[in-house]
């Protein structure tokens, strides 16, 4: 995932995506726990779209809490 495609996303949305990550990053180290993950690299991936989310709702609540500073 792009953060560009990400910023384009609702806050609700992007909480919804940010559980299912976590979830898929669970699933694929357990996998390759018990040896049936074929693809090492996905836990990589996953982790790094996981962290690209956290990071842009982090943006989006320090940006609000700026705008409600200022008023």
């Amino acid at each position: 995932m792009k953060a560009k495609d990400l910023r384009e996303r609702s806050t609700e949305d992007l909480k919804e995506l940010e559980k299912s990550l976590a979830k898929d990053v669970f699933t694929a180290r357990f996998k390759n726990f018990t040896n049936r993950l074929d693809d090492t690299s996905t836990i990589n991936k996953t982790r790094r779209d996981l962290a690209r989310v956290k990071t842009l709702l982090r943006q989006q609540e320090l940006n609000a809490a700026v705008k409600g500073e200022a008023k």
